[in-house]
């Protein structure tokens, strides 16, 4: 085994969306472990608190993606955690309803992917966090749920994890 990846699911979605699944099935094609945590119905801190607990600490290497608030658990829980990378999707970042507007990411490589039609977070927000900690970003034109890029998405996260 290579290590696993962790995902962590947004607010509104389950442990085992669409994205989530393709990602997955992608990152066991290449020898990871995958594991998504269940948040449904938790704030960011119990989610926070819910990967900690988790045996992600015991993964070498360990990778951590996320979407939306599953970006920003994953993005702060890295300062704990040190994944190998971090692989956010629409992160919500710098939204003032979250205690740390700007999580540090403690990863080797660091990549986020936003739509240009984000309705709930602005992409705006991503292209300062990438210029902030000099992340790869790709904007796609897509909505906040990038259901119309998995293809890319896909394709994206298989470099990623080609990369590490």
């Amino acid at each position: 085994m290579n290590g696993a990846v962790y995902f962590n699911h947004g607010k509104e979605s389950g442990p085992w969306g669409d994205k989530i699944t393709r990602l997955a099935d992608l990152a066991r094609g290449r020898g990871f472990d995958a594991q998504s945590l269940d948040y449904r119905g938790l704030d960011a801190e119990a989610r926070l608190a819910k990967l900690l607990d988790s045996d992600a600490r015991a993964a070498h290497p360990l990778v951590l993606v996320g979407s939306s608030l599953g970006s920003y658990v994953a993005a702060v829980a890295s300062a704990s955690l040190r994944p190998r990378g971090l692989f956010l999707l629409a992160p919500a970042f710098y939204l003032s309803n979250l205690a740390i507007q700007e999580p540090v990411p403690h990863a080797d490589f660091v990549a986020l992917v936003h739509g240009w039609n984000d309705e709930l977070i602005p992409f705006e927000n991503s292209v300062r966090y990438a210029k902030r900690f000099k992340a790869v970003l790709h904007l796609v034109e897509s909505d906040h749920r990038l259901s119309s890029q998995l293809p890319l998405i896909a394709s994206l996260f298989e470099g990623f994890l080609a990369q590490l």
